[in-house]
């Protein structure tokens, strides 16, 4: 096992902890009650929370990384990104359907093109190299 990536990971584990269980209350009730139009409040609430996915998925790129022996092909990092981009969609979908329900999906669009991207990688990475 590579002890730098492990520790690397069990550091990148207790950040992104830290970030979401001690950051999002701080940050989520002053961001939801300022005056700002709904829209920008609820799309600064999905960007902390897809810095909370990025820690989080890069804790485990960190772990996949330090096992022993362990080469992580392209095509793991490929699934590992495509993971990534669907976990962006979901938050913006979350967001938009607690804070504004259906019709905000519309306001908030960001979703439509970040889970195409994440399924293209998924469904290519299960595909031959040629």
């Amino acid at each position: 096992m590579n002890l730098l990536q492990f520790s690397a990971a069990i550091l990148a584990t207790i950040t992104a902890g830290i970030h979401i269980f001690a950051g999002t209350p701080e940050i989520e009730t002053p961001l939801l009650q300022s005056a700002m139009p709904q829209e920008v409040r609820l799309l600064l609430l999905a960007c902390w929370h897809l810095v909370s996915v990025c820690l989080t998925i890069s804790a485990i790129g960190f772990f996949i990384g330090a096992r022993p022996a362990n080469k992580v092909s392209g095509r793991q990092m490929v699934q590992l990104l495509s993971f990534l981009w669907i976990a962006f969609g979901l938050v913006f979908v979350t967001v938009a359907m607690v804070y504004g329900g259906t019709p905000m999906l519309v306001r908030l669009p960001q979703w439509v093109l970040l889970f195409p991207v994440g399924v293209l990688g998924v469904c290519g990475s299960k595909q031959s190299p040629s």
